[in-house]
């Protein structure tokens, strides 16, 4: 990934529009997307700075030769011998930066570096980057959703992978990673392969461990992985033999949450009506207390991104973002039962990424 000159432009604009002066930016996600440089980031400040006239690098020179690879801007070099206080006085004297009176910073930055910015500009006003890089970000372009769209299909396929192997006497560790040796073969690196089987799917977030399949278990299999740069993340359910009693009934009532989640999402929509139509099928089924976490997160360069469906998110949906919509069910020492769509919102409402039924899949027990 290089630098985007459109993404730039379109940051300066939004700048501009909200009256900021400077953004800083940490080695990470957002300094990915805009200028396409994924320089290691550790103690050494290093920030990317951009301006209404100028961007560059607050750079260590033991990264500089590496990073000088990847772009063409800048660089505002310093040794660890001297410190980055003089590099970054003379970045912000070319940049005219010196009395800046607004300023975004990383929200993943170490908090030592966010205070080498703001004691350079104590009298700045200091906000995040949501009205900024993040709310572009939020807004994925033809090429991001290609990405995302090819990732979708190769969580299918490590699913399905998984089901076709799985078979009672296996360890939860031994179904992972069979979808993560998936995705490797097809190029992709394992991102997090949660499988969660009898009693432990009602952990929604289980650590995959030595658990043993047995006849009766309801699987929750939720799993992702990441090729060029962007995640992919899925959950489906299976069962091996014959469901427990009440199973069907959870996996409707579950299924007809992620129908009306879909159903809500439309341009102009308020993220938390999107939480609020899931979540009103499962309360209105009877099922409200067992439904533990929000419907759903962003997703591109990050595997939990803006925009967040939850109960309380004001965020305005609009075209081109990418989230998942995943209500859940789960009932302690029983099982546990989620269904997860990742959807990229169309003029018209959301478009599925994945290509794999929701149907629970039923293993020969």
């Amino acid at each position: 990934m290089t630098a985007n000159t459109d993404r730039i432009a379109r940051l300066r604009a939004t700048m501009a529009e909200e009256g900021v002066a400077l953004v800083a930016l940490a080695p990470g996600a957002h300094m990915r997307w805009l200028l396409g440089v994924d320089p290691h980031g550790d103690e050494r400040p290093l920030l990317a700075c951009v301006t209404a006239g100028h961007a560059g690098f607050l750079m260590p020179a033991l990264e500089a030769e590496s990073a000088r690879q990847h772009t063409d801007l800048p660089f505002y070099t310093w040794a660890d011998d001297e410190g980055p206080q003089g590099a970054f006085d003379r970045l912000l004297s070319d940049f005219s930066a010196e009395d800046a009176g607004s300023i975004v910073l990383d929200e993943c930055m170490r908090a030592d570096h966010a205070a080498l910015v703001q004691d350079r500009l104590p009298a700045a006003r200091r906000q995040f980057t949501a009205t900024t890089v993040g709310a572009l970000r939020m807004r994925k372009d033809r090429e991001e959703y290609a990405r995302l769209k090819r990732n979708a299909g190769t969580a299918d396929t490590a699913m399905q992978a998984a089901w076709a192997a799985m078979k009672p006497g296996m360890r939860e560790v031994d179904v992972a990673e069979i979808a993560r040796n998936s995705f490797r073969d097809q190029g992709a690196t394992p991102l997090f392969s949660i499988v969660g089987a009898g009693g432990n799917g009602a952990f929604p977030h289980h650590q995959t461990g030595e658990t043993v399949l047995r006849a009766g278990d309801v699987v929750v299999m939720d799993i992702g992985g990441r090729l060029d740069g962007y995640s992919s993340d899925i959950t489906r359910m299976a069962v091996i033999g014959q469901a427990p009693e009440g199973y069907d009934e959870i996996h409707a009532i579950v299924d007809a949450a992620v129908e009306a989640a879909l159903s809500a999402a439309r341009p102009g929509a308020k993220a938390h009506q999107i939480d609020d139509a899931a979540r009103g099928v499962i309360t209105d089924a009877g099922y409200g207390d067992f439904f533990v976490h929000r419907t759903g997160h962003g997703l591109g360069l990050e595997g939990h991104e803006p925009p967040y469906i939850t109960a309380t998110s004001q965020t305005v949906l609009d075209e081109g973002m990418v989230f998942s919509i995943e209500p859940g069910i789960y009932l302690p020492g029983r099982f546990g039962l989620r269904l997860e769509e990742i959807v990229i919102l169309r003029v018209d409402g959301p478009e599925i990424l994945s290509d794999l039924p929701r149907d629970c899949r039923v293993i020969d027990g």
